[in-house]
């Protein structure tokens, strides 16, 4: 199975959905044997053979016990179908919440995602980090879905549904991974030219691994006073207009950010490696790595791209 595949769940939700959806499959399948089964038996039965006189058989006009079965078995099959699709949707959505319980906000941009962690004070783009969850002693992540422009949805195919982000509405989810790892999402739901590169990873620690994290992005950014030249272009330029960062005068919101810029693995939602290299190429023309980004290219001269790499290369 690869990364992303829903026969692979490792997520309550995502389990209880298979589960469900492989109940559907067999019914389905069922239904087919049995009316391909009888098709085939007419088809051989009743043939045109060598000897026949060319009459028409016996017409059959009402048969009750036909009548009753074609009429009761589709009614037990939507009955059936309807409790445990019920059930599904009670499991997924009326879930208790249980101490320890961590809440993450997440906000659909064009085209990248926005991580809040409202009780850590933490903010971080396009790669969430949660706790595994024990299954005899669950710590679920609460997701609050919301959207800065258009219609989103919210995909990790191991760890639940999709769930659509919508503007001016407030969608919920949850997840509970059972193994630490990596599990990769994407947006499912058109929304603009760089839909299909609005990517998602999500980080599975160990608890103690989870900890260490959130110390780490509560930290202030490590900064090397040797780049401080690189320090001086980012708050001169636009960047200041879009992104944040802390300890500078920088508190946009329309763009990723940038704390601890270094700490992630991928850049502009992973459509690059977060190097050295695809970062500079993400500054000088953000087209070319991400065409129709919203992002504009900063029109920088090769000294200024430099000490600005060399500054956000520091920021882990």
């Amino acid at each position: 199975m690869g990364p992303s595949s829903i026969f692979a769940p490792l997520s309550t939700p995502a389990i209880e959905i298979l589960d469900l959806a492989v109940l559907v499959l067999l019914v389905t399948l069922g239904i087919f044997v049995v009316v391909g089964g009888l098709l085939v038996y007419s088809v051989v039965r009743f043939r045109r053979r060598a000897d026949d006189d060319g009459s028409e058989p016996p017409q059959v006009y009402g048969s009750e016990p036909i009548e009753i079965a074609w009429t009761v078995a589709p009614f037990l099959i939507v009955v059936v179908l309807t409790l445990a699709t019920t059930r599904t949707i009670y499991t997924v959505q009326a879930a208790p919440r249980p101490p320890g319980a961590l809440d993450v906000t997440v906000v659909g941009h064009q085209w990248w995602w926005e991580f809040r962690y409202p009780d850590l004070g933490i903010v971080t783009a396009n790669e969430l980090h949660v706790p595994v969850s024990d299954p005899a002693d669950p710590t679920p992540t609460f997701l609050t879905l919301e959207s800065a422009d258009v219609i989103h949805s919210f995909w990790v195919p191991q760890l639940a549904g999709k769930t659509d982000v919508i503007p001016n509405r407030t969608n919920r989810m949850w997840i509970d991974p059972h193994q630490p790892g990596l599990y990769l999402g994407q947006c499912a739901e058109y929304c603009g030219t760089q839909h299909a590169r609005m990517l998602l990873r999500v980080y599975v620690h160990t608890r103690s691994d989870f900890e260490a994290w959130v110390e780490a992005q509560k930290r202030p950014a490590i900064e090397d006073p040797g780049v401080a030249a690189g320090r001086e272009v980012f708050q001169t330029t636009a960047c200041v207009n879009c992104h944040s960062l802390d300890g500078t005068i920088a508190s946009g919101r329309f763009g990723p950010d940038l704390t601890h810029l270094m700490s992630r693995e991928t850049i502009a939602a992973g459509a690059a490696p977060n190097t050295k290299e695809s970062l500079r190429a993400w500054i000088a023309d953000p087209d070319s790595v991400k065409p129709g980004a919203l992002m504009p290219a900063m029109k920088l001269d090769d000294d200024e791209l430099d000490r600005l790499v060399a500054y956000l290369a520091t920021l882990r």
